[in-house]
């Protein structure tokens, strides 16, 4: 549950950096009448927590296709 609501936070900050990068224009701080603002900053600090958390998952992920490769690779040996 938390790991999928930190990966949805993660898209959306995604998108936001995607806007000011294409348009120039920060939602977040549009939002909050300035990038600097406090209840920015608390947007930009869930943000990055949410892509730490997504870490988490990436190599959850990597670590289970290893564990498969290996059950693979013994079963044929066997």
């Amino acid at each position: 549950m938390v790991q999928k609501l930190a990966i949805a936070i993660t898209i959306i900050g995604a998108l936001n950096w995607g806007v000011v990068g294409i348009f120039n224009f920060d939602v977040v701080a549009q939002l909050s009448d300035g990038h600097t603002k406090p209840l920015a900053r608390f947007f930009y600090i869930i943000v990055g927590i949410s892509g730490l958390l997504s870490l988490g998952l990436l190599f959850d992920t990597l670590r289970e296709k290893q564990r498969e490769h290996l059950a693979v690779t013994e079963a044929e040996e066997a």
